[in-house]
């Protein structure tokens, strides 16, 4: 891809559900506390802000649409950012659980997780060891035995209702894999491009985060898709500033926010999303990229309008 094609999209994932609220006093939890997140990733430069809801009494990852209401209510008053609601939800979920905000709310972009695959948290034990809520240690733990469902059935049934309801993906890849199953559904004119391709690298049970990975999904990735994709990368932890750097450089758009990464710089946590969102901010502009507004990141990915979503 070439990197003078079009503007950088910035992403902010705000809160997630693989880190707990006792591993940073920063992640937002309740409702108010994610919609305030997502608007400072806005006001900072983030095109496009990716939800997940907590419930506000314990911090769990929450998939109902109750938890949402509030934070598109704010987020519809307070700022014109691409609002992208997943469908990934937490491995602990069903896919039927995990797709309901999506289906609900109509937004105009929606993660989509595009295999199955382990998804293995369990190593932050050796980070993180106290916790104020037993169902922290518990989700950790049991990622040693899971795999994250995301059968053919599963995508084809949440792209089928999601177009459906005019909603575009965010497709998440974690491995190359998953790059040739968005390929099948291309193919079968289930998805439709321009694909957003977010590239993630650098969970245990997906790729790698050597930058040799990062070159090698590019390669498939181009070869596969041609000019008929934008491509986002994602890198976990300490690989976020890293990797979305080396992919900038490439071309590519970038994600960051605490969903990915509870930190800024070695040892030291972030105190927002929008810190995450100054930081690679500052490295786009030194590499002379330029950052694109919520319309054109909507013009990019041909998404449907702010005034055609159900919030």
């Amino acid at each position: 891809m070439n990197p003078r094609k079009h503007k950088v999209i910035i992403t902010s994932a705000v809160t997630g559900a693989i880190h707990t609220p006792s591993m940073s006093k920063y992640l937002p939890v309740s409702p108010q506390e994610i919609a305030e997140a997502a608007i400072g990733a806005a006001e900072a430069g983030a095109a496009v802000v990716h939800l997940h809801a907590r419930d506000p009494r314990d911090g769990r990852p929450s998939q109902d649409p109750e938890h949402f209401v509030p934070i598109l209510e704010s987020l519809k008053r307070n700022t014109d950012a691409v609002v992208n609601l997943t469908t990934g939800g937490s491995p602990h979920m069903t896919v039927a659980e995990r797709m309901r905000p999506a289906m609900e709310f109509k937004p105009e972009l929606a993660s989509l997780n595009m295999g199955s695959m382990n998804f293995g948290l369990y190593p932050m034990l050796d980070r993180f060891t106290e916790f104020e809520f037993e169902w922290e240690r518990e989700g950790l733990e049991k990622s040693r035995d899971l795999v994250f469902k995301n059968t053919f059935a599963d995508i084809e049934a949440i792209l089928t209702r999601g177009s459906d309801n005019g909603t575009r993906f965010e497709f998440e890849c974690y491995d190359i894999s998953h790059l040739y199953n968005l390929t099948h559904f291309r193919d079968r004119g289930l998805a439709k491009g321009p694909l957003f391709v977010q590239s993630v690298f650098g969970l245990l049970g997906g790729i790698g985060a050597d930058p040799e990975d990062l070159m090698h999904v590019h390669r498939t990735a181009d070869r596969l898709f041609g000019d008929d994709y934008q491509w986002s990368i994602l890198g976990a932890g300490r690989n976020q500033m890293r990797l979305a750097t080396i992919g900038a450089a490439m071309g590519s758009h970038v994600r960051v926010g605490l969903e990915d990464s509870l930190w800024i710089g070695p040892g030291q946590l972030a105190e927002s999303n929008a810190a995450q969102v100054e930081r690679i901010r500052a490295i786009l502009e030194a590499l002379n990229l330029e950052i694109a507004t919520p319309d054109e990141a909507r013009q990019l990915l041909q998404l449907k309008g702010r005034d055609a979503v159900g919030f």
